[in-house]
């Protein structure tokens, strides 16, 4: 069952409570740089992020957020470290939500003054805390970075920002390791109500990073816990954008795109079928599905047509022969060699729901 928290608005899009979860990015342009930043989260918004987030390291960039509001669709954060005057220009400037570290702004008066102009504006806070900006008393309490460590400085900060009566807040806290990020949220989701923005930070390049992001993120999803989620991949984050949706889709949690199954093959397997579903599976990407489908290839007469019935369509190959269902049904029967292309055009048809049921 997933965790119950209170739920706020970033902008037009709904984090926590009954929300679904959402889907965050972060930019890699220079914030400053208006054009590129603005055409990099118009990629980011058609591959389906809901929430995108820049850096905000100089007034300049603060200021850019106005200009950059007005050619996007979805709400924009603005992430703060140190300077609480970065984050009053951010506010000023139309941002959706602020992410600060209250931890490393050392004075409690400018925090206050970021949480009086957020309370105005109507605008929420996310609390960020990670294992590289640990305060240092806490640090030295435990010895090292652990994961009662970075609950407890979450908890520090959430009290902080409760005490200034401001309770429109979302919290992320996050490590590089999968089992002490884990252990952290574990240790924190019940002993506050708000919503908590998870992922793994800095986990890596493409390759490595998403093994890390589906495992870490994967388990907290599992558990119930998260209600908006990043990958932090290195380089495009387009990457982010399209992982983060096959994770939620792995764990039940968005219905939306295709979802190919395919079997590891094993002797009986007469076919390449690495070969035919890397074809269908190029094939479908290009077709850019919004909608959910359950598409299975699989490769021999064992568990191919029992899988393959399960799906919306699937293909299954046997003795000589290719079957094609579709919705548990038998849609036809065809040449091995031509079962990739009929697979293809019967998958078209019923999306452009032309095929009927047998």
């Amino acid at each position: 069952m997933r965790r119950r928290s209170k739920k706020v608005m970033c902008g037009d899009v709904a984090i926590g409570g009954d929300a679904p979860v959402t889907i965050q990015s972060m930019t890699n342009t220079d914030t400053r740089d208006i054009n590129a930043t603005v055409g990099q989260i118009r990629r980011l918004e058609e591959a389906g992020c809901q929430i995108i987030r820049c850096a905000v390291p100089d007034m300049e960039a603060a200021s850019a957020i106005a200009k950059i509001k007005k050619s996007i669709r979805i709400p924009l954060v603005a992430d703060i470290h140190f300077d609480h005057r970065l984050a009053l220009e951010a506010i000023r400037s139309g941002a959706d939500k602020i992410r600060i570290n209250p931890g490393n702004m050392a004075d409690r008066d400018h925090v206050l003054k970021i949480v009086r102009e957020a309370d105005v504006r109507g605008i929420p806070i996310r609390i960020g805390v990670n294992s590289g900006s640990l305060e240092n008393d806490i640090l030295r309490k435990y010895g090292s970075v652990t994961a009662e460590g970075l609950a407890e400085s979450a908890l520090r900060n959430i009290r902080t920002i409760e005490d200034m009566d401001f309770d429109n807040i979302v919290v992320s806290l996050k490590s590089p390791h999968v089992m002490l990020n884990y252990d952290a949220h574990m240790i924190l989701a019940d002993k506050m109500p708000y919503p908590l923005h998870i992922g793994i930070t800095e986990a890596g390049t493409v390759e490595r990073g998403k093994v890390k992001s589906a495992v870490g993120i994967g388990a907290l999803l599992s558990a119930g816990i998260g209600d908006t989620v990043r990958v932090s991949l290195t380089g495009d984050p387009l990457n982010e954008v399209l992982f983060a949706k096959e994770i939620l889709q792995a764990v039940g949690l968005r219905e939306e795109g295709i979802e190919l199954i395919s079997c590891p093959t094993c002797g009986r397997c007469r076919v390449d079928l690495l070969a035919i579903v890397s074809d269908i599976d190029q094939e479908l990407a290009r077709l850019n599905v919004r909608e959910h489908l359950n598409v299975a290839v699989m490769g021999c007469e064992v568990n191919g047509p029992g899988e393959a019935r399960d799906a919306d369509i699937g293909l299954a190959f046997g003795k000589g022969k290719a079957i094609i269902f579709k919705k548990g049904s038998i849609l036809k029967t065809v040449a091995v060699e031509n079962a990739k292309y009929e697979f293809i055009a019967a998958i078209k048809e019923l999306l452009n729901g032309t095929v009927q049921h047998p």
